[in-house]
């Protein structure tokens, strides 16, 4: 499938100020679809040979809500939460790293660290990125190991994005470091990094935020139920998803449902 995708920290304003739009949220029109946007390579890298998946794969769904299952959302937070802030991001992105680095540590504090929101991450990488969706998958093969891994193993890919990102071949060897680092087991991280495990989550990530019109990283989606959602486009900053997450909220108290789950 062609695909435009881009970095929203790139993309020119449009004529709106207001820092929000609304779109369908999950609950897409679609038929049984095989989408095929790539395929599993086995290559040379850093001397050795690897059948890591680097692009992305075909992706089978019946249905909307089963495309929402395979895309495998990673959640922190209070699963009851009433509101769902969803980011799809990519960790090659530079905006996506200033979002990872800056706002979303005051989204945390404010709404998820206190059960008003749980946060959502989706993976979206981006084409023009080579090792964005290698990246992906690390993050994904570290979750395998304990949710708590995922978000830690997150902010390394963030933090130090400068340096493997300008790599021109895939950097498996960092992305096993980091691993080490954070104390994961080696021998199953790296069997699942030099595999192709979670490429069919992070394929169907790409393929839903597609058809919930997601063409950039950062993209933000702010719920509180129903199967709509706010669109946050001025994502750099905490404001703009704070007055959609008061407005949410408000608009709770007055119907009197402030526990309304998505």
């Amino acid at each position: 499938m062609a695909s435009n995708r881009k970095d929203e920290g790139t993309k020119k304003k449009s004529g709106s100020d207001s820092g929000t739009s609304m779109t369908s949220f999950y609950w897409i029109l679609g038929l049984v679809a095989v989408i095929a946007i790539g395929s599993v390579g086995y290559s040379l890298v850093g001397g050795r040979f690897t059948d890591a998946a680097l692009e992305a794969v075909p992706v089978e769904y019946e249905n909307p809500q089963e495309l929402v299952e395979l895309a495998a959302g990673v959640e922190r937070g209070d699963p009851d939460a009433p509101i769902t802030i969803l980011e799809f991001a990519d960790f090659q992105c530079p905006a996506c790293r200033q979002f990872a680095t800056g706002v979303k540590a005051e989204v945390d504090l404010a709404y998820v660290d206190n059960g008003v929101a749980k946060f959502v991450f989706q993976d979206f990488p981006l084409t023009q990125h080579p090792h964005a969706f290698l990246a992906a998958r690390a993050a994904r093969c570290a979750l395998d190991q304990g949710g708590q891994h995922f978000w830690a193993y997150h902010d390394q890919l963030y933090v130090n994005q400068a340096s493997w990102s300008p790599n021109t071949v895939p950097p498996i060897a960092a992305f096993e470091s980091y691993a080490q680092g954070l104390g994961l087991n080696e021998e199953e991280f790296n069997g699942c990094l030099n595999s192709d495990r979670h490429a069919v989550a992070v394929s169907a990530s790409i393929e839903l935020g597609q058809l919930m019109q997601v063409s950039g990283t950062p993209t933000i989606f702010v719920s509180g139920g129903g199967g709509m959602a706010t669109r946050v486009t001025r994502w750099g900053e905490f404001s703009a998803i704070q007055e959609v997450v008061e407005s949410l909220m408000a608009e709770k108290e007055e119907a009197g449902d402030p526990g309304d789950q998505n």
